[in-house]
């Protein structure tokens, strides 16, 4: 049971630490480091082989129909469940900069469980979805099909600083 438990701690610290690197490598290409920032992206990559590895080998990768699901769940929990709390404590606390970083994710997070919720309903009719530009929004997380809007209908950054997903 213990290593069970190493498994699902490695793969958050892993999962972390990628993503801690990667706002590093941004912070550094940003004040002009580029060796840096380079670094930082391939720490980050290593992170995510580690991260695959451990997850992996905790049988969490199952068929896309499982894996769809195992995806609405966890959206549905944290724009259900987890958000709402935070927001409410960060309310109660004045946080503002936490509130806006915890609305705006719960209202992404409700996009995304709408999203895997209609691939998993194409899989089942034995289809994939098309596949359709997808842009985000660097601010909010706002995860959109097609041409980004004029602006953001969550916090209202302008459609030219949108993502294209590749």
């Amino acid at each position: 049971m213990a290593t069970n438990d190493n498994l699902k701690a490695a793969f958050a610290g892993e999962s972390q630490a990628n993503r801690m690197y990667l706002a590093f490598a941004k912070k550094a290409a940003e004040d002009g480091f580029p060796g840096i920032a380079k670094l930082f992206r391939a720490t980050a990559e290593a992170e995510t082989v580690h991260a695959h590895a451990h997850f992996r080998v905790m049988g969490k990768i199952k068929g896309t129909e499982e894996n769809l699901q195992a995806a609405i769940d966890g959206e549905a929990y944290e724009y259900k469940e987890m958000y709402p709390q935070f927001v409410s404590e960060a309310e109660a606390e004045g946080n503002q900069p936490a509130l806006f970083s915890f609305k705006h994710a719960m209202a992404v997070e409700k996009i995304h469980h709408d999203f895997y919720s209609e691939a998993l309903a194409a899989l089942k009719a034995g289809k994939d979805i098309p596949q359709t530009k997808i842009t985000i929004c660097p601010v909010c997380g706002n995860t959109m099909k097609g041409d980004a809007p004029d602006k953001c209908p969550i916090c209202g950054v302008p459609h030219d600083r949108f993502i294209d997903v590749k």
